[in-house]
């Protein structure tokens, strides 16, 4: 069970994850980023939006648009604006990867606790995790187009907060409640197996639970670096963003990233 709550921790921690009235954040100890507008990503676009109502849009050569009306831009200004828009498409989806990759976490340790001791029972909590993976894939890509930003998370979050919060702590509690039968049947049939050898059992069950545990904390510190890695990328978008709004005044406004 340890091992469970390590990998659903990382998908569920509300220190990770904040949701406020005003705006979505990220934190943890090295890491503290706003989102101040909406991005959209695809191919050949990029749109940001803000509370005005005009939509910034760069197109994938660097050309820029405020509300469908062409900025006059420099060689230099048109190559940077192409450099920050094929930044964000590259580094953006990333924080959708990560998160995906914390559920599936959190489903393979559920899952090999239950095959290991055969907990029907758990199948509610896999199929919630199941869930869960679907809705964050659903909240980041909509009709071919990624999308991130203050509307976004705060959909999401307040999806997550009223329905699947709630859903997982019953799953859990039922899973549990309904599995102690099947843990007692389990446990005996392994002693009859080891002829009623109480330390071969507590050792094979010991071994079971260390090598579980070992490849989830693996994969959960290699998952925290991945979300280092990246909040140091947003570090550099921050900083390019402020280097454009300064180069292209028009820009002021549109930053995505508050970063502190």
């Amino acid at each position: 069970m340890k091992t469970i709550l390590l990998a659903s921790t990382l998908v569920l921690s509300s220190q990770a994850i904040a949701h406020t009235d005003t705006h979505f954040s990220v934190n943890t100890d090295e890491c503290a980023v706003d989102f101040k507008n909406d991005v959209q990503i695809t191919p050949d676009q990029v749109y940001i939006k803000n509370g005005n109502g005009q939509p910034v849009m760069i197109d994938a050569q660097g050309y820029l648009y405020i509300a469908d009306q062409p900025v006059n831009l420099s060689q230099d200004e048109r190559l940077a604006m192409q450099t920050y828009a094929d930044t964000l498409r590259a580094e953006l989806p990333k924080v959708a990867s990560i998160a995906l990759q914390g559920v599936e976490l959190a489903g393979v340790a559920i899952g090999e606790v239950a095959s290991a001791f055969n907990l029907h029972s758990f199948d509610t909590l896999t199929g919630l995790i199941d869930e869960l993976h679907s809705e964050i894939e659903g909240a980041f890509y909509q009709q071919g187009t990624f999308v991130m930003g203050e509307q976004t998370f705060n959909e999401f979050g307040e999806q997550f907060e009223h329905q699947f919060e709630e859903k997982i702590e019953q799953a859990i509690e039922g899973a549990m409640m309904e599995s102690i039968g099947s843990l007692l049947v389990a446990i005996g049939s392994e002693m009859v197996n080891s002829g009623g050898d109480m330390d071969s059992f507590e050792q094979r069950m010991e071994s079971l639970g260390s090598e579980l545990e070992q490849r989830v904390e693996g994969q959960a510190k290699a998952l925290e670096q991945q979300a280092n890695a990246l909040c140091g990328r947003f570090e550099t978008i921050a900083v390019q963003e402020a280097q454009l709004s300064a180069m292209i005044p028009q820009l002021e406004g549109y930053q995505l990233f508050n970063y502190r």
